[in-house]
């Protein structure tokens, strides 16, 4: 596991942000973080990042504990905030160019890995634009550009999406996809669960500081007793697809996938693991003599999973 973290508790004042969490993350993979305002995420990514300390409770990152060794994983974290403040006078490349300084880069290669983060959000065009004249979405991906500038192995970001365009959300996506596929860990918070659902292998769910089960965790847990530290829940996607003719379609897939479900207009859903499953079982249906009209994902599978949280019932 990339992140461990072990009765992990935060106070601000009386009132607990973080209480005696424990969480697993896994490396080489995007995480979700999924919570109501107050739950506790933003305080929890602030202390992986070793930006605040917890009150008690123990905290590893890629092996590096933040409140003894915080320089080594400033060194190893790349960390987006929800807000991008920075001076706002500065060009985007000074900016880039500064954190790389923090990060003890020698100036050529912190030259060269600043055009290559401002082209690869699309930004080149803006590189001796001061960030006061740019959009939300354009400082947005300025912020993502800053938090990759050193190359990091894990990657921590708040609200990332807040404020870019479709455009600029799709590419962020493939990005992280991209990264998590070199080994990076990435642990993300956001409110927009479509956005969300299409980009992570897996969630962890936050209620008053602490990490909740799922209905069939908590079975589980009630089953088995309690133990162990809260670990991202898969997230198995469900795709719906439709056929010309909803008879053959309805019988190729009761003998190729089992577990369907029918709907009144012919079309049926299946859960499908990823996108390579996805197109596997779209050849086995064309080759079979079905004749595919559309194949999707279900959006909105994450969304109901949280609001049928029993922490999250109002």
């Amino acid at each position: 596991m990339s992140i461990e973290v072990s009765q992990l508790t935060r106070f601000f004042g009386r009132a607990p942000a973080v209480r005696q969490l424990d969480m697993s993350v896994p490396g080489g993979a995007v995480t979700g973080l999924v919570g109501p305002n107050g739950a506790g995420k933003t305080t929890l990514l602030l202390m992986l990042a070793a930006l605040l300390a917890p009150d008690s409770g123990t905290i590893r990152v890629a092996g590096l504990d933040p409140v003894t060794q915080a320089r080594e994983v400033h060194r190893t974290v790349g960390w987006m905030p929800d807000a991008f403040g920075t001076w706002d006078s500065l060009t985007c490349t000074e900016i880039l160019l500064t954190f790389a300084a923090a990060q003890e880069m020698d100036a050529d290669t912190a030259r060269t890995r600043a055009v290559e983060m401002l082209t690869l959000v699309h930004l080149d065009e803006l590189a001796r634009t001061p960030a006061r004249v740019l959009s939300r979405g354009q400082k947005q991906r300025l912020g993502l550009a800053r938090a990759l500038i050193h190359s990091p192995k894990v990657l921590l970001l708040d609200e990332p999406a807040a404020g870019m365009d479709p455009r600029s959300r799709a590419d962020l996506r493939a990005l992280l996809r991209d990264l998590a596929s070199d080994g990076t860990t990435v642990l993300l918070s956001s409110h927009i669960l479509p956005e969300m659902e299409e980009m992570v292998d897996g969630v962890v769910f936050m209620s008053h500081g602490t990490a909740l089960p799922t209905p069939s965790e908590q079975g589980r847990a009630e089953a088995e007793g309690p133990g162990g530290a809260a670990h991202p829940v898969p997230t198995r996607r469900t795709w719906r697809m439709r056929a010309l003719d909803a008879g053959r379609l309805s019988e190729w897939v009761h003998s190729a996938q089992p577990s369907v479900t029918h709907e009144e207009d012919g079309t049926v859903r299946l859960p499908v693991d990823d996108d390579a499953a996805a197109a596997r079982l779209l050849r086995k249906a064309v080759e079979a003599g079905v004749e595919v009209v559309s194949f999707a994902p279900l959006r909105g599978a994450l969304e109901e999973t949280y609001l049928a949280m029993e922490g999250e019932r109002r």
